[in-house]
This record gives structure tokens, C-alpha cells and sequence, in this order.
């Protein structure tokens, strides 16, 4: 492979890739954040020790698990708990759980661990410090914990076809970090070279959850079966990943955050720009994109979904398959610029959600071409981002066309328009979304409407000479200050605005969901509503005694365990 290539083919237009339909046909890719850090603990080889495990027959009590870094080491503490079925509810109002968790930076001692008993059960109505980097519970997938657990006491392996339906154990409801609930802020850790990309703590928290999840259910297979009781074939254990159920509370995020959702579209967009700029594909490269493809299928037969939205999708993708599979039957991609090809011709032959799946697995085979992107992907610029007064009202009302001209024609008076407001909920203090015109809750109104915004600040602008400045028009005119610090932010992040009406009667948040959490590496995403989504987590990958150079990175395309 030539390194130095040089780039000749575009990045994508960033009024194709931010639609939210594109955006919410967005799957895993080699920079997705999972995957990083799988990359990185493997690569420096991290060490991972249990220091301890004290878990009653029934299920309860605490268990550390810790991760040993070239320079510092991060502990999963973890609580057990009884939780009588009738508790147990994935809403974000629930107010016990069957696990709950902090990651603590370093070593908790015994104080600590005490400290955090009093606390962590709790989550929300307790108090973690900044000693902890965050927080999270967890809940029992019931049918086949009962079932994972009932085969092993009785000397069986679990059945695999229940292990693929369903895919986790567990699934969290949140995983909260960035100084939520008092623990420490991102500034904290910003530095530190293992934790610098995006939710990369918790990604990690995540990751010893995992493990800890198997190690409670054989514990609880031991203690039921006795002596009779066998251990989780680790194939089978490997295919058990941690489910995630995720709602309206994450979905303002990739609008809160223009720069640093920019940066992660961006690093994927020039990724994938330079791929497809390569004049050639080796024999190796070509077998690899094949192989995966291949283990894709096969993953994707796994996914399911009842929504109907995500049924539709899947067939459509199911049917992308087939016709990928034509594709590359009559196709040895030994053409010029081979995956420049392959990328022209699926804007035509198949759909979104194909498209998307196809633009992350050309990246596969090209780690050392790509990967070094992931440095990007930080932001460690917005919160110093200051507006430029002297800008004039003309360049303002220009960077609003470039970036919000799809909705200058909308009608935003018309109630289809703005049927829909974002506000924060005075129990959870989380972002909901509610229907302007039947509830009393345009009063409360976040800021989550950047283009309904961008167009009221430009057409005022435009009673304003085009030659004044930014400054003067923010003097009298303060309210739009939001609108004109976004605008000004665009120029350095092409991918920072959504191009479409987020308070729109056809918004699906499920959309941004799925946008944010394909960045984390997730994957069989299944909406349960238009408003939250379940999805797993490190389905595939190795355990921490288990984790290699060798297995570090592909394990999120799925083998048939013998």
C-alpha cells in the first residue's frame, strides 16, 4: 500500500452526509471508539487483575476490577444487588437496578470502596467525587440470564441460537461521565494520552462491566448447580456483549457539541476520501475486504428488529447484501482507484443504509492509512471559541446559506414545521422532546433548533446594511448571540450542522441516537420507540486475560464458534 498517496478524491458534500437519514444509517468503523481502545490496550499491553470478588450465593455484594495502563490504572467498582423483578425498568426513572458502577481513577482502597457502597447504589440520589471518572447500573437480560445460568448448573452449554437473539447479559441505562453527579470533569483526564479520544473512559467502564457480568453469572451458575455446574465455553462467552438503552437524553448531544461531532464526521469523511483515492488495491487488501464482508453477513443475519422503521431498513440492507455479493462475484476490484468504483456505484445501486455499511468496511484493510485519524477526533477547541464581532452582516448571512440554505424555503410558521420542542425535565433534569401545540412546554424551550434559528437571525439581518458588523447587530440584537457563534463556528466544521429541522413533526431522534453511538462502536441497533434504542456493545471482542495484538480490532465481525 502507497502511503503517499495523495488525495484525490473529495470528501463528501457535507449537505449529502449530514441529512438525518444518512446519519442514521451510520455503522462502526475502524475509528469508532470501542475499537480505539481496544487497539490502544492491546498494543500497550495493558494487564488486568480482579483484586476482588466477594459475591454472596444470592447474587449480592461488591466486586473490583482493575485496568493497569503504561502510567496509571483505572478500577471498576461494581455492587451486585437482589432486585425484586417488579423493580427492574430500563426508563431512566427507575430507582434501583440489578449492578451498579463507577470507574474510580486508580486504585480504590478499602475507605473508597466503602465510601462508594454508601453511594453508587444510588446513582442520581447519591454522590460520587472526583475520584471517580463515572457512573452506571445495569440491568438483567432475564430470560437468557435464567437460561445461561440454569444450563451451566446442570453441566450444559447455554444454547448459541438464544446467545445471538439476544446478545448481552446485561444492558445498562446510562453511563454517565464529564462531571455528572460529582464526578470529575473531562479537564480532569483531557490529557492523558490513553483516555484523549472521545469517551474513552467510558468505553473502558464498559468493557470491564463485561467482564464482570460473566464472572457474576458463572458465580451464580456455581452456586446453583454445585459440583455439576461447568464453566461458560469462552466462544460462547465471547459472543456476550452488553447491551444499552438509550433515550432523548443523549440525542441533543451531536447538537450541543458542532465542533466535536464535526471532528468525528470529518475524520470518517477524510478517511473514507482517502481510500477511495487510491490508484490500487494489493491481493491482500482485496482477500481482507472480502473476508470481512463475508463475517458482516453474517452479523447482520443476527440483527433484529420489531420497529418498523428499523424493519424496513434491515431489509433493505439485507437486500444491499446480495446485491454487494453480485457485485464483488463479477468485480476482482483490480481496476483503478478500485474503491473510488465501489463507492460510485452504491450511490445508485443501493440504499442508505447500504451505502454507510459499505463506506466503513472499505476502511478495514487500511489501518495505517486511517487510523492515525483518531487524533482528530477530540474537541479542544469550543469552549475557547470566541465570536469575531468585526465579521460583516453580509459574510454572517453567507455562512447561514452555506450551511442553512435546504431550510430558507421552509414555511416556519406552519405547525408541521415546529410541532415538536426540546426541554429539560424537572424530575431527571434530562432533555425530552414534547409536542409544542398539546402541551404547555414552549416556555421552557431549549436552544435545539439551530436552523430554525440561523433562519430568524438571517432574515432580520437582512433589515441590517450588509456592510455593518457582527458586533452591532449582537448589541441590539443579543438573542441570536447562539446563532452567530455556531455560524462562525462553521467555518473551520463543514459536518457541525445537522441539514434538517430537528423540531419538525417527522423528526426521529432515533437519527441523532444512532449517530452518536455508531461512533462509539455499537452495533444491531434496535429502536423501541422514535425516541430510544437498544443496541450492544463489544459483542465479539476479547476479554481482558484474552486480549492480543491479533484479536484487538476485527472482533466486531463475527466467526462461528466451533
Amino acid at each position: 500500500m502507497d502511503l503517499k498517496a495523495q488525495t484525490q478524491i473529495e470528501r463528501r458534500d457535507p449537505a449529502t452526509v449530514m441529512r438525518l437519514s444518512r446519519l442514521g444509517s451510520l455503522h462502526q468503523c475502524r475509528l469508532s471508539f470501542m475499537r480505539q481502545l481496544t487497539r490502544r490496550m492491546a498494543r500497550e499491553n495493558w494487564s488486568f487483575s480482579r483484586p476482588k470478588f466477594d459475591i454472596d450465593a444470592k447474587g449480592v455484594g461488591c466486586a473490583v476490577y482493575t485496568a493497569h495502563g503504561p502510567e496509571r490504572a483505572y478500577s471498576l467498582v461494581a455492587f451486585a444487588h437482589d432486585l425484586p423483578p417488579e423493580k427492574r425498568s430500563d426508563r431512566v426513572i427507575a430507582d434501583a437496578w440489578d449492578a451498579t458502577f463507577a470507574l474510580f481513577d486508580g486504585i480504590p482502597s478499602e475507605a473508597d470502596i466503602e465510601r462508594l457502597s454508601n453511594n453508587v447504589p444510588l446513582q442520581e440520589a447519591g454522590r460520587i467525587s472526583e475520584s471517580e471518572l463515572s457512573l452506571s447500573r445495569a440491568n438483567r437480560s432475564v430470560r437468557l440470564w435464567s437460561h445461561v445460568v440454569d444450563a451451566l448448573a446442570a453441566g450444559q452449554q447455554p444454547d448459541l441460537e438464544q446467545i445471538y437473539q439476544v446478545g448481552y447479559l446485561m444492558r445498562t441505562t446510562a453511563v454517565y461521565g464529564s462531571g455528572k453527579f460529582g464526578a470529575a470533569d473531562r479537564e480532569k483526564v483531557a490529557d492523558r494520552p490513553e483516555v484523549y479520544a472521545p469517551f474513552q473512559v467510558e468505553m473502558l467502564s464498559v468493557f470491564l462491566t463485561r467482564t464482570f457480568v460473566r464472572d457474576l453469572v458463572q458465580h451464580m451458575a456455581d452456586a446453583k448447580g454445585g459440583s455439576r455446574a461447568v464453566k461458560l465455553d469462552p466462544d460462547i462467552a465471547r459472543w456476550l456483549g452488553i447491551g444499552n438503552s438509550t433515550g432523548l437524553g443523549m440525542a441533543p448531544f451531536i447538537v450541543n457539541h458542532p465542533i466535536l461531532f464535526n471532528n468525528w464526521i470529518m475524520a470518517r469523511e477524510k478517511a473514507i476520501a482517502r481510500v477511495r483515492s487510491l490508484e490500487s488495491a494489493s491481493e491482500s487488501e482485496v482477500d481482507q475486504f472480502r473476508e470481512l464482508f463475508q463475517r458482516s453477513q453474517l452479523s447482520i443475519s443476527w440483527w433484529r428488529s420489531q420497529h418498523p422503521i428499523q424493519v424496513e431498513k434491515l431489509a433493505a440492507l439485507t437486500a444491499d447484501l446480495d446485491t454487494l455479493s453480485d457485485y464483488l462475484d463479477t468485480h476482482a476490484l483490480t481496476d483503478a482507484f478500485p474503491w473510488n468504483r465501489l463507492m460510485t456505484w452504491s450511490e445508485t445501486a443501493l440504499s442508505t443504509e447500504g451505502q454507510e455499511f459499505l463506506a466503513s468496511l472499505i476502511l478495514e484493510p487500511y489501518g495505517e492509512l486511517v487510523d492515525g485519524l483518531a487524533t482528530c477526533m477530540a474537541d479542544s477547541q469550543a469552549q475557547a471559541f470566541v465570536i469575531d464581532g468585526t465579521m460583516s452582516i453580509g459574510q454572517a448571512r453567507e455562512l447561514i446559506r452555506d450551511t442553512h440554505g435546504w431550510a430558507l424555503d421552509l414555511d416556519w410558521e406552519a405547525r408541521e414545521n415546529c410541532a415538536r420542542a426540546w426541554y429539560v425535565s424537572e424530575e431527571k433534569l434530562e432533555p425530552r422532546m414534547g409536542e409544542r401545540f398539546e402541551e404547555p412546554i414552549a416556555e421552557y424551550e431549549q436552544p435545539l433548533a439551530p436552523a430554525r434559528d440561523a433562519i430568524a437571525a438571517y432574515t432580520l439581518m437582512g433589515e441590517w446594511d450588509e456592510s455593518q458588523t457582527v458586533a452591532e447587530f449582537l448589541l441590539l440584537c443579543p438573542e441570536h448571540r447562539h446563532t452567530l457563534r455556531r455560524v462562525q463556528m462553521s467555518r473551520n466544521a463543514p459536518y457541525g450542522e445537522i441539514r434538517d429541522n430537528t423540531i419538525g413533526s417527522a423528526v426521529l431522534p432515533i437519527d441523532m441516537l444512532r449517530a452518536k453511538l455508531s461512533f462509539f462502536g455499537a452495533t444491531h441497533f434496535d429502536p423501541r420507540s422514535d425516541r430510544w434504542v437498544r443496541i450492544c456493545m463489544y459483542s465479539g471482542a476479547p476479554y481482558p486475560e484474552e486480549l492480543t495484538s491479533e484479536n484487538a480490532d476485527f472482533w466486531v465481525y463475527p466467526q462461528v464458534p466451533v
